[in-house]
């Protein structure tokens, strides 16, 4: 599925609220960056036709929407796509700059090395 950065950036919002209306997100987008309503219902609209979201009830006129998609079913083929694009297939030079560059704390260190071992263990 395929999702512009702005329908990206609305999805975020549905998956850490799990269930929210138009004027809701519209408020939240709206601290970020001067957006009109209807510029967000638009979105809303085209995420219901993507089938990404669908309404789960209302309160007098307004409408609610969750998630039909789990975020890892989206960011797998986005993730993927980046590293196609920006390091044609190559994954290695993407994993060395999370390990050279971004903070990482002790924690997501342990985490990162638990991935490893498994994947390690996977291929023995």
């Amino acid at each position: 599925m395929s999702l512009t950065n702005f329908e990206l950036e609305v999805m975020q919002l549905f998956w850490e609220l799990e269930k929210a209306s138009a004027p809701q997100i519209h408020k939240l987008i709206e601290k970020k960056r001067a957006v009109k309503y209807s510029t967000v219902k638009t979105i809303i609209d085209r995420l219901e036709n993507k089938k990404s979201i669908k309404r789960s009830g209302n309160q007098g006129r307004t409408i609610f929407y969750v998630p039909i998609n789990e975020k890892k079913t989206i960011k797998i083929p986005l993730i993927r796509n980046f590293i196609d694009k920006v390091f044609l297939g190559n994954s290695r030079p993407l994993a060395a700059h999370i390990l050279e560059q971004e903070k990482l704390d002790l924690e997501d260190i342990e985490y990162l090395e638990n991935i490893l071992k498994k994947r390690k263990k996977d291929l023995n």
